[in-house]
C-alpha cells in the first residue's frame, strides 16, 4: 500500500484503493486515502462531484438534517470558510458546498466523471481487485471501496402502461438540470414520500391543475426553515470540537436531549407540552425523541400520531381529504418521517387534487393520462415521485464478484450480509461505506459517512503497518452481527412497516430490516472495539503471515445491555454487601418501579399451611373460561429475598401466554430459615395446591411446578419428592435459569462472574445464608445430584450470560441421560434477570412465548371437571 506495498511484486496494483462514487463518502474517502500516503482512483458517472446531491435536482429538494449538523467536520477552517443561508439547505447550495469542498483539498484530479464502474472481480491469486468501466478502461487494486450513497439507484414505476403516456415524464431522482417549466400545465405527481413532499407544493405554485397520487400517507412535521437554529450556531461557536463530538456519541449522529419520559405513563400536559416543542423545533431529531418509548410501545407510539394527525386535520379544510392525508397503517417513524414547507396547506387549493389509491387504485397509464376508478384523468405532465431501490440497490447493481466466483447480488438473494456494515464473507479487501448494518439512513449521514471513512482508512493504515495485505471478516462474526442487526431491530416497531427500510417497495426484494437501528453511538463502539481487539472477527494475510482473532463483537441483546447501563450509573454498591433485611428493603423499592405486566381476570391473595405456618399465595387467572391448567410457581431470590409477589410481572406474563392459573406461593428464607425449610414449605404448598386445584379454578390432573433461579430449585426439588413419594402427578416441570448444583467452578461462572446481576460473589452470598457447605451436595438443595430417571417432562431454560448456566444445561443433559423429555430453551444475549423484565427487556418475549408453547404442549386438552 503506496510505496510500502508490494515493491516489485508480480502483477501489482496499479492503485492501492479504487473509490466508486463522488459524493459525501466518495470526496472524504479520496481525502483521507491521500493523507494515509495511498493512490487512489475515484470514478464518478455523473460529470461533476455530489453524488445524491447532483443528480436530485426536484423543486423543494432539501436536507433533512440542520446544515449545522448535515455538514463535514473533520476540518475547522472548512467550517469557518463556509457558512450556510439556512436551517435545511437547498440542493444547489449543498452541490455548491461538495464542488468546494473538492476545490479545496484537489479532489477532482484523481476522480474520473462520466464513468460508471461496470464490474469489478476479486483476483486471489493475485490479491487484488480487476475493476472494469463503462469506457472501458480497466483498473487494479488492492483495495475496493463503494461510496455510492444508500439512494442513489431510482426505483422504476411499476405501473400499468407507464410506457404509454406521450406527455412528459419526470423522476424526482433525476430531475433535468436545465429545470422544468410546469407553468399552465395539469400536472400528475405519483407518490408521497420524501421528495413528493418536497415538490408538491412548488409544483402546484406552477400548474394550473395538480393532481396527487397517494398510495400511502407519510407522516411530515413543518420544517420551519429560516436560519441555522440559535441553539445549534451558539453551541457551534462556543465550542465546535465539543458539539462534533457530541453528534458522534448521539443516536442519530446529531446531539439532543435523550428522552425520560414514556408516552403511557406521562400525564397528557407533559404529552402535550413535549410534542408542540418538538412540533414547533420542525426537526427530526426532537420530533422521534418525544417519548422515550415510541419507537418500541404501540400505545407511546399512537399517542404520539393522533397528535400529528390532530394538527393535519387543522390544517387541511376538507375533512374527507384531511382524513386520506392522515397516516393510519404504520407507526410513526417506521417509515422515514418527512420534513415539509406548506404540504399540508397545498390542499387547499383549488386546483389541488388529492386521489386516494387506497380506495381507488390507478387502473392504467394511457396515452394522454391516468385512469383510476372508473376516470380517465387527462394530463401534459407525470412526476414520479417513486423513490430508490435503497441501501442495496447500488451495491448490487455493479456487477461485483468475490472469491470462488460468488457475486455479491448472488450472496445477498436473501438479503444483506455484512459485519459492520462495511465488509461481507467472501469479498475480501472490499468496504461498502454505510451499507446495510449500519446506521446510514437512520443517522445524519456526514457523522455517518466520516466515521466509515475514518475506520477504513485506519484499516488500511494498520494492515500497512502489520505488513498485511489482505482483510476479510469470518463467517462467525458475520453471522453474529446479522444476527445483531436482527435483533435490535426485532424490539423495535420498525419492522412492522412496509418501509424502504425493509425492502417492502421494491418488488421481489428480500423483507429485511437492513439498516443498523441501535444507534451511532453503539455502532461506533462496536466498530472501536473490533479495531482496538485488533481486528476482532476478521482474517488479516499478507507477507507477515495470517492472523485471525475470531470472535462476535454484540452479543448481548441490545435492551439487555442498556438496563444494565442504566443500573451501572445508578451507582448501587454490591448487592452481597447489604444485609438480608437492607437487601428485601431495597429490592421492593426497585421493584415498585416496574411495569406490572398483562391485565388478569382475577387476582386472588389466600393463605395455604405450611410446615411452620401459613405460606401467603397470589393466584393469577386468565381471563378466559376456566377451568385451566394450574402452574404453581416458586419465586426466585437466592432463597433470601423476593415473596410471592415478588415476580408478579413474570406471573401474570405466564398466566397470559399458557393460558393457566398461576399460583405464586411464598417460602421462609435464610438466614433466619436455613436449608431445608424452603424445601420443605415447596413441598408443602405442591400438596395443598394439588388437593384443592378444582376450587382454585384448576384442572385437577393438569399441574404443573414452576420456578425461577432459586425458585427452579425448589421446582425440580419438589418434583423429585412428588415421584419418589408417589404423587401428586405432575404434568411437567418448568425451569427457569435455574439452581441446580452448588459447584461454582463452572465455565459460566467463570465468564459470567461479574457485570450481569447475579455476579459469582452474590451466588455465594446466597448459599451461605441459606445452606451450610456440608448440605450443599443433598439432592434437595442440588437436585443435580438427585437421581434423575423416572420424573415429568421439563423445560429448562438457561441465559447466556448467567454464572447458572452450565448448571442448567448440565440439569437438561442429565435429566435427558435418564430418560426424562426434556427441552431445553436457550435464552440467546439475555442475563439470568433480564427474561423477567416483562415490559423493560422486550427482547425477552419471544423466548417467553416459546415457553409458553412448550408449556402449553404439556397439558392435555381441556377436560369438563
Amino acid at each position: 500500500m503506496g510505496e510500502a506495498v508490494d515493491q516489485g511484486a508480480p502483477q501489482g496494483p496499479q492503485v492501492d484503493v479504487v473509490v466508486v462514487g463522488a459524493g459525501f463518502a466518495g470526496l472524504y474517502m479520496l481525502h483521507r486515502l491521500r493523507e494515509a500516503g495511498f493512490s487512489a482512483r475515484a470514478f464518478e458517472a455523473a460529470s461533476d462531484v455530489g453524488g445524491t446531491w447532483y443528480w436530485n435536482r426536484y423543486p423543494g429538494a432539501r436536507c433533512d438534517i440542520t446544515t449545522a449538523d448535515y455538514t463535514f467536520g473533520f476540518d475547522p477552517e472548512l467550517e469557518r470558510e463556509w457558512t450556510w443561508s439556512e436551517k435545511y439547505a437547498t440542493q444547489p447550495e449543498i452541490l455548491r458546498y461538495l464542488q468546494s469542498v473538492a476545490d479545496r483539498y484537489d479532489l477532482r484530479r484523481d476522480i474520473t466523471f462520466d464513468t460508471r464502474v461496470e464490474r469489478a472481480e476479486w483476483d486471489d491469486d493475485a490479491g487484488l481487485w480487476r475493476v472494469h468501466t463503462s469506457t472501458g478502461e480497466d483498473v487494479t487494486s488492492r483495495f475496493y471501496v463503494m461510496a455510492t450513497g444508500c439512494l442513489s439507484v431510482p426505483k422504476e414505476p411499476d405501473i400499468e402502461g407507464a410506457a404509454r403516456f406521450r406527455g412528459e415524464v419526470y423522476f424526482t431522482s433525476r430531475w433535468p438540470h436545465e429545470g422544468v417549466d410546469l407553468t399552465g400545465k395539469r400536472v400528475a405527481v405519483i407518490g408521497t414520500g420524501s421528495s413528493g413532499i418536497q415538490s408538491i407544493p412548488l409544483i402546484a405554485q406552477q400548474a394550473a391543475q395538480l393532481t396527487v397520487f397517494q398510495r400511502t400517507p407519510n407522516f411530515s412535521i413543518p420544517a420551519g426553515n429560516g436560519p441555522v437554529p440559535g441553539h445549534r450556531a451558539e453551541a457551534l461557536r462556543e465550542d465546535r470540537e465539543a458539539y462534533r463530538e457530541a453528534a458522534k456519541w448521539s443516536r442519530i449522529g446529531v446531539p439532543g436531549e435523550v428522552p425520560e419520559v414514556y408516552g403511557v405513563a406521562a400525564p397528557e400536559e407533559v404529552r402535550r407540552e413535549r410534542f408542540e416543542a418538538a412540533w414547533a423545533a420542525g426537526e427530526l431529531q426532537a420530533i422521534t425523541a418525544v417519548f422515550a418509548d415510541q419507537g418500541i410501545n404501540p400505545a407511546s407510539n399512537e399517542i404520539l400520531a393522533e397528535m400529528i394527525r390532530e394538527k393535519i386535520r387543522s390544517i387541511v379544510t376538507d375533512p374527507e381529504t384531511a382524513e386520506a392525508l392522515c397516516p393510519k397503517d404504520h407507526y410513526f417513524g417506521t417509515k422515514r418521517p418527512c420534513l415539509d414547507t406548506d404540504y399540508f396547506q397545498t390542499f387547499n387549493l383549488p386546483h389541488v387534487r388529492l386521489v386516494d389509491l387506497r380506495k381507488t387504485p390507478i387502473t392504467t397509464i394511457t396515452e394522454t393520462g391516468i385512469e383510476v376508478g372508473g376516470e380517465a384523468l387527462d394530463f401534459d405532465a407525470i412526476v414520479y415521485a417513486t423513490g430508490f431501490d435503497a441501501m442495496t440497490g447500488a451495491l448490487v447493481g455493479v456487477d461485483i464478484t468475490g472469491r470462488d466466483g460468488v457475486t455479491l447480488k448472488e450472496k445477498w438473494a436473501d438479503g444483506p450480509s455484512t459485519y459492520l456494515g462495511v465488509t461481507t464473507v467472501g469479498f475480501p479487501n472490499f468496504f461498502a461505506l454505510t451499507g446495510p448494518g449500519s446506521p446510514s439512513v437512520l443517522s445524519n449521514m456526514a457523522v455517518s459517512i466520516e466515521q466509515h471513512v475514518d475506520w477504513v482508512t485506519d484499516c488500511l493504515v494498520d494492515l500497512r503497518e502489520k505488513g498485511m495485505t489482505t482483510i476479510e471478516p469470518t463467517r462467525l462474526a458475520e453471522e453474529g452481527w446479522d444476527q445483531h442487526v436482527a435483533d435490535c431491530a426485532a424490539i423495535t416497531l420498525h419492522p412492522t412497516a412496509n418501509s424502504w427500510y425493509m425492502g417492502a417497495n421494491v418488488p421481489g426484494k428480500p423483507r429485511v430490516f437492513y439498516p443498523y437501528i441501535g444507534g451511532v453511538d453503539r455502532y461506533r463502539a462496536a466498530c472501536d472495539e473490533v479495531r482496538a481487539a485488533d481486528y476482532l472477527g476478521f482474517r488479516l494475510t499478507g507477507p507477515a503471515g495470517e492472523q485471525c482473532n475470531d470472535g462476535v463483537v454484540r452479543r448481548l441483546q441490545l435492551d439487555v445491555t442498556l438496563v444494565l447501563e442504566t443500573l451501572a450509573g445508578l451507582g448501587i454498591p454490591p448487592l452481597e454487601s447489604m444485609p438480608p433485611v437492607q437487601l428485601r428493603a431495597f429490592m421492593e423499592t426497585l421493584n415498585a418501579e416496574r411495569p406490572m405486566g398483562p391485565e388478569m381476570g382475577e387476582i386472588v391473595d389466600g393463605a395455604l399451611p405450611g410446615p411452620a405456618g401459613d405460606l401467603p399465595y397470589r393466584l393469577f387467572r386468565p381471563a378466559s373460561p376456566g377451568p385451566h391448567p394450574v402452574v404453581l410457581y416458586f419465586h426466585g431470590g437466592g432463597w433470601v429475598i423476593g415473596d410471592h409477589v415478588s415476580d408478579e410481572p413474570l406471573c401474570r406474563d405466564l398466566a397470559a401466554r399458557t393460558d393457566s392459573v398461576v399460583v405464586s406461593v411464598n417460602y421462609r428464607h435464610g438466614p433466619e430459615d436455613r436449608y431445608p425449610a424452603a424445601a420443605e414449605d415447596a413441598w408443602a404448598a405442591l400438596q395443598w395446591v394439588a388437593a384443592h386445584a378444582i376450587e382454585l379454578g384448576g384442572i385437577p390432573d393438569e399441574l404443573v411446578v414452576a420456578g425461577w433461579s432459586a425458585g427452579g430449585n425448589l421446582a425440580a426439588v419438589v418434583a423429585q419428592r412428588a415421584r419418589d413419594e408417589g404423587g401428586p402427578a405432575l404434568r411437567g416441570q418448568l425451569l427457569l435459569t435455574p439452581v441446580t448444583d452448588a459447584d461454582q467452578t463452572t465455565g459460566s461462572y467463570r465468564e459470567n462472574a461479574e457485570g450481569y446481576v447475579l455476579t459469582a460473589d452474590l451466588m455465594r452470598y446466597f448459599w451461605d445464608h441459606y445452606c451450610d457447605p456440608e448440605q450443599r451436595g443433598e439432592p434437595t438443595a442440588a437436585p443435580l445430584r438427585g437421581r434423575l430417571a423416572d420424573l415429568p417432562p421439563a423445560i429448562v431454560v438457561t441465559a447466556e450470560f448467567d454464572p447458572l448456566r452450565d448448571e442448567g444445561i448440565a440439569y437438561a443433559d442429565a435429566l435427558r441421560a435418564a430418560g426424562v423429555p426434556v427441552d431445553h430453551v436457550a435464552a440467546r444475549g439475555h442475563t439470568h434477570t433480564s427474561l423477567t423484565m416483562i415490559d423493560v427487556v422486550l427482547s425477552g418475549a419471544p423466548v417467553r412465548e416459546e415457553i409458553a408453547l412448550r408449556l402449553r404442549a404439556m397439558f392435555r386438552e381441556p377436560v369438563e371437571v
